[in-house]
C-alpha cells in the first residue's frame, strides 16, 4: 500500500458530528493518482493531474512516454510497504485512508508579501503618542563597533508565507472513494485550488 497521495485543497465546511458538534474541515480532492515508476529502495513515483506536453522538457516527457503513462501536473515520490502489488499505471484513489486516522499534510502556505515586524513576528511596536518617532519599526538591530554587522537569521522585515508548511496531526474525518474526497478536520495549508501532499503517519 502507498503511504501518501497528491491532492488539491478544495476550501472549508462546517459538518455536525454524530453528538451534534459542529466540526470545521477542510476538503482535499486526494487523487487518482498514478503509478509512474517503481523505484528500488520502497518507494513510487505518483503523477496527478494532467499536463500539456507542450509545457514539458524532453527529458520528463520521455519519462512519461518510457512508463506509458500520459504526463502528468506533478509528480512526486511516497513509501510503499510492497511495490510488487502495484503496478505501472495503475491508479491509488483515496480509498487508502480510513476515517479517524493522523495523517501529515504538506503545502505551500499563502504569500503575504513583503511585511514589516509587527506583521512578521508579531512585535509589539513603540508608544503612540504624537512625539514618538517609532511606531512600527523594529527598533536597534546592531551593535557598535563589533562586530558591527547585522546576525544570520535576526527578525527583520521582509517576504512573509509562500513557503512549504506541514501540519503534523491531522485527522481524517470522513473519506468519499467514488468521488476522492478526503475531509480533514481543521485547517490545512495553502489557498483554494493549492496542490498538497497527504502522508501516512
Amino acid at each position: 500500500m502507498v503511504k501518501g497521495l497528491i491532492g488539491k485543497k478544495l476550501g472549508m465546511f462546517q459538518m455536525f458530528d454524530e453528538s451534534g458538534h459542529s466540526l470545521g474541515v477542510s476538503v482535499i480532492q486526494a487523487g487518482p493518482c498514478k503509478v509512474v515508476q517503481k523505484k528500488p529502495n520502497s518507494k513510487v513515483q505518483l503523477g496527478y493531474g494532467i499536463a500539456k506536453e507542450s509545457r514539458l522538457s524532453k527529458p520528463v516527457l520521455g519519462h512519461y512516454k518510457k512508463s506509458g503513462v500520459p504526463a502528468c501536473e506533478i509528480l512526486r515520490e511516497f513509501p510503499v510497504e510492497n511495490s510488487d502489488e502495484l503496478e505501472i499505471g495503475q491508479e491509488v484513489r483515496a480509498d487508502i485512508f480510513n476515517p479517524g486516522e493522523i495523517v501529515k499534510v504538506i503545502g505551500v502556505g499563502k504569500g503575504k508579501g513583503f511585511a514589516g515586524v509587527i506583521k512578521r513576528w508579531n512585535f509589539s511596536g513603540g508608544p503612540e503618542a504624537h512625539g514618538s518617532r517609532s511606531h512600527r519599526t523594529p527598533g536597534s538591530v546592531g551593535q557598535c563597533a563589533w562586530p558591527s554587522r547585522i546576525f544570520k537569521g535576526k527578525k527583520m522585515p521582509g517576504r512573509m508565507g509562500g513557503k512549504s508548511v506541514t501540519a503534523p496531526t491531522v485527522q481524517v474525518v470522513e473519506v468519499r472513494p467514488e468521488q476522492n474526497l478526503l475531509l480533514v478536520r481543521g485547517p490545512i495549508p495553502g489557498p483554494r485550488g493549492s496542490i498538497v501532499l497527504i502522508r501516512k503517519r
